[in-house]
């Protein structure tokens, strides 16, 4: 199985914004509450201004896969102590690193409109970019998936500072795959610049676990791969 070498910088990519996923970021329940007529126009006015405003590109990397155990995967020589990936993923052989971003005009312009106290839109821009990102983080999943097939099954994604992996693991992700290709910095923190963006891992391998947790087949846009486990439910492509 061949995988794309070196690294691939990514630009121009398809963009769909979930309204229930930017609502969630507002505190909204979905199939509980139910946002009035204003709430929708608020969204209906971030979400046309956070559209002219979002840049999503994302840069990514193949790697070898060149030691695992129960709490650590080593790619190319970096070791990355991530609990119980062993049981998580299995036996992958490879493993593929990746950071998106929508950029940072939508985030001066969310700090103009908190500065200038136009709040309600100030914080409905900033879901809007919340959600972006997420579904951005998505679709370069999808991507590494299509990559990855036919013949690896390839994992959905997991990053640093989620569960129990260390967010002080987003230096060694950086080292494998830099964030500078597409604007991406990391700070002594280990918070990203700009603030939207996702760093990412998925791992892959002919005998790689995935179907005890797998859910990216259920929204993944790749209708005819002969690999689902799932029918889709919906999108990320729209």
């Amino acid at each position: 199985m061949s995988l794309p070498a070196g690294l691939q910088v990514l630009a121009d990519l398809p963009l769909a914004i979930d309204p229930d996923e930017v609502l969630r970021f507002q505190g909204y329940k979905h199939g509980r509450d139910v946002p009035g007529a204003d709430v929708r126009a608020l969204f209906d006015e971030a979400l046309a201004e956070g559209r002219r405003l979002m840049e999503p590109r994302a840069v990514a990397r193949w790697l070898r896969v060149t030691r695992r155990t129960a709490d650590l995967l080593e790619v190319e020589g970096e070791p990355l102590a991530i609990p119980r990936i062993g049981a998580s993923w299995g036996p992958v052989e490879h493993a593929a690193v990746a950071v998106c971003t929508i950029g940072e005009p939508l985030e001066r312009r969310v700090s103009a409109l908190w500065e200038a106290r136009e709040l309600p839109l100030a914080s409905m821009l900033d879901s809007v970019g919340s959600g972006a990102v997420e579904s951005l983080a998505e679709y370069v999943n999808d991507l590494l998936c299509g990559q990855g097939l036919p013949g690896l099954r390839v994992t959905n994604r997991i990053s640093p500072g989620y569960a129990d992996w260390d967010v002080a693991e987003q230096r060694a992700l950086f080292r494998l795959c830099a964030g500078a290709a597409i604007g991406v910095a990391l700070n002594e923190a280990c918070v990203m610049t700009p603030g939207k963006a996702i760093s990412m891992l998925v791992g892959a391998g002919p005998e790689a676990r995935v179907d005890h947790y797998f859910t990216q087949c259920a929204r993944c846009w790749m209708r005819e791969c002969a690999y689902r486990r799932t029918p889709a439910r919906h999108t990320i492509r729209r």
